[in-house]
């Protein structure tokens, strides 16, 4: 899942000495309307409890009458809840998107993206909100959610215009017309790691293009989705562009995915969950994108410098307290310098000091849920069972975090690439250093992964460091600590999925290509 930031790695400490070849703009974006610091106080006591879902421009009650819990993983308290709902939900919502769609699609591009820019206005201004209620439902530190949970959707959202207006909507191939239209009603099935970023980076370039829209949040962190929907409707979109129906993914995901009359699903979430809804939506031939995951390798070259390069890969697998799909999790350094890396990072983990995500001095929030909890326990046992080296961190919670969903920063070192730690996607803060021979040999071990969604490259030479880049078998790759580029097109290869998102190759995903031969003469 996506993703996505490696930003933030060194929280300001690191700085690339590769520059990326464009900067960032959304980076600039967020830092101009937010700065680079949060301030909040704590969180105190908060309930949120939504009873309707959003269909037809109007919150409505749910055909079920389930709900659903919302969990703050830094004290286990509920602090909410949303419906659960149910497969007709999902017919009235695509309905509703359905009849929406004729006269969305036929509005100008500049009304749909007055919607746009007035959407992106909104979340500018309620960020302090956003960050804050997204960290109650994810963990992450109030000061970073600040910035990444609510400062880059924004900045993905104000960004989409200004691809749209240059983007190539006709083209002439000879004699024939080329048009991109809106491939039509789009089922969005987003998860939980970086909730309204994954939202925004599929609504956003969707409606903007003119198709109209069916969310399907993550029920585990769902409550930003409600406040998106609240401020799409103060800002009076045309009733179904945008809908939205709660539930869990056997019940609400599949049936979107089974619609006969939804005619894309763009999906980002688990590689076995992504899977399942390919498989349902076949039954129809409903065009399916897919951001999936990853197990991406982080390669320090010989003549890297190790000071700089192994305390921001470190960050680079703990960022949301490694629950991030493009996270670096495999650090592959020289099998001679083995020991120096180890030493490193077992000093960088340290760093990362764990605690709730509303106090001041937490780097390292908690785990989503208690089963997230208990599945990277198991990755951690299972790479001591099959013989890495723990160099720090290990099984249990943190001393004086019994009650919220903590993991110590664990740092493997001697780990063989065949291990269930370097092959798995474990999403938690698990680091997994593993030694090469040669510059060919850490290729090979980078690209043998059944993924391929992001990457890293170290070295003091920057032409040495570009051509292993070439040679990564993976849709991203990050140059001396560089960053994400919400520019440029992101996904992956192989299991981490099809398809891309973000600037003008996300906003291609929802249109379709039509040929008109026009007639000679």
């Amino acid at each position: 899942m996506f993703p996505l930031v490696h930003l933030l790695v060194g929280l300001g400490n690191q700085r690339p000495t590769v520059a990326p070849a464009r900067r960032w703009r959304g980076v600039r974006r967020w830092r101009m309307i937010f700065g680079t610091t949060g301030s909040f106080e704590k969180m105190g006591e908060f309930m949120s409890t939504r009873e309707q879902i959003y269909i037809g421009g109007a919150w409505v009650p749910s055909d079920g009458d389930g709900s659903i819990d919302v969990v703050n993983p830094s004290n286990e308290e509920v602090i909410g809840s949303i419906p659960e709902g149910t497969a007709a939900d999902v017919d009235a919502a695509v309905a509703a998107a359905n009849a929406a769609f004729p006269s969305w699609s036929a509005a100008p591009l500049e009304e749909r993206l007055g919607y746009i820019e007035a959407l992106g206005a909104q979340l500018a201004a309620r960020s302090e909100e956003i960050g804050s209620l997204i960290s109650r439902e994810v963990g992450m530190p109030v000061s970073l959610s600040m910035m990444i949970q609510a400062g880059i959707p924004t900045a993905t959202t104000s960004g989409v215009p200004a691809t749209a207006r240059e983007f190539a909507f006709e083209e002439t191939i000879g004699r024939s017309l080329i048009t991109r239209e809106p491939v039509g009603v789009v089922g969005c099935i987003t998860p939980w790691n970086y909730p309204l970023h994954q939202i925004m980076a599929k609504v956003a370039p969707a409606m903007a293009v003119g198709c109209t829209v069916v969310l399907k949040p993550s029920e585990v962190a769902p409550l930003n989705a409600f406040l998106l929907a609240d401020i799409i409707h103060e800002l009076g979109f045309p009733a179904g562009v945008f809908n939205l129906v709660s539930g869990v993914g056997p019940v609400v995901g599949e049936a979107i995915a089974a619609h006969p009359d939804v005619d894309m699903v763009s999906f980002t979430g688990s590689t076995r969950a992504g899977t399942r809804v390919a498989e349902v939506a076949a039954a129809n031939v409903t065009k399916v994108h897919q951001e999936l995951g990853g197990k991406s390798a982080n390669i320090v070259l010989d003549d890297a410098d190790f000071a700089a390069a192994i305390p921001s890969a470190v960050g680079a697998a703990y960022l949301n307290s490694g629950q991030t799909c493009s996270a670096l999790t495999r650090l592959l350094v020289p099998t001679d310098r083995m020991d120096e890396a180890a030493e490193l990072a077992a000093a960088a983990a340290a760093g990362h000091t764990v605690g709730p995500a509303d106090d001041a001095g937490t780097r390292l929030g908690p785990l989503v849920s208690q089963v997230q909890w208990n599945r990277v326990q198991g990755y951690i046992q299972k790479g001591i069972d099959e013989g890495a080296t723990l160099v720090t961190g290990g099984t249990g919670k943190p001393d004086g975090l019994e009650t919220g969903y903590y993991v110590k920063p664990t740092v493997f070192a001697n780990v063989d690439n065949s291990m269930t730690i370097a092959q798995e996607e474990i999403f938690g803060p698990v680091l997994s250093i593993i030694g090469y021979e040669d510059e060919d040999d850490a290729i090979r071990i980078a690209n043998d992964s059944d993924y391929g969604l992001s990457g890293g490259v170290w070295s003091s030479d920057s032409d040495r460091a570009l051509a292993v880049a070439k040679r990564l078998r993976t849709g991203e790759v990050d140059m001396n600590g560089s960053f994400l580029n919400t520019d440029a097109p992101f996904g992956g290869y192989k299991k981490s999925g099809n398809g891309r998102e973000l600037g003008r190759y996300g906003l291609a995903e929802f249109l379709e290509a039509k040929q008109i031969n026009l007639p000679l003469g």
